[in-house]
């Protein structure tokens, strides 16, 4: 076998149509768009989600929800999560800008820590919001906290 001998398999390969050279071709005339009406004109683009004047589904299809535009929403770490972060990381303190290099965090992203777990080391927080209870585990250890808008 060769490669000049190689031939797609039977059936495999179409004939192109060419549409609008004349009637002799079969696709001449109307060029297999029928008769009359916009989408036999040229330019013709059918409007996204138009359903020939049928009640589109977006509209049929009840709403359900209700997005609040100003809900604030937080990456949250436990306390818990504290003393393994600083083990893995190196961490001594816990700034927005330590977490985003450390690949923790998005760079817009803001911080809460929550009171979940147990904290033995002295480490100092800059984040965006504490709950009462790690604020209080966090400097029962010796820690400082710092609250960042």
């Amino acid at each position: 076998m060769k490669l000049h001998h190689l031939k797609p398999a039977k059936g495999a390969v179409h004939k192109t149509k060419r549409i609008g050279r004349g009637d002799g071709s079969g696709h001449g005339g109307t060029s297999t768009k029928g008769t009359k009406g916009a989408q036999s004109r040229t330019g013709f683009k059918n409007k996204m989600a138009h359903e020939g004047g049928q009640m589109p589904i977006q509209r049929r299809i009840p709403k359900r929800g209700f997005k609040n535009p100003h809900r604030v929403s937080y990456t949250v770490f436990n306390l818990g999560q504290i003393e393994q972060l600083s083990a893995k990381y190196n961490l001594t303190e816990f700034t927005l800008e330590n977490l985003y290099i450390n690949g923790l965090i998005s760079q817009n992203d803001r911080v809460k820590v929550l009171g979940n777990g147990e904290i033995k080391g002295k480490y100092s927080f800059r984040v965006n919001a504490i709950s009462e209870k790690a604020k209080s585990a966090i400097e029962a250890a010796g820690g400082t906290v710092e609250i960042v808008a």
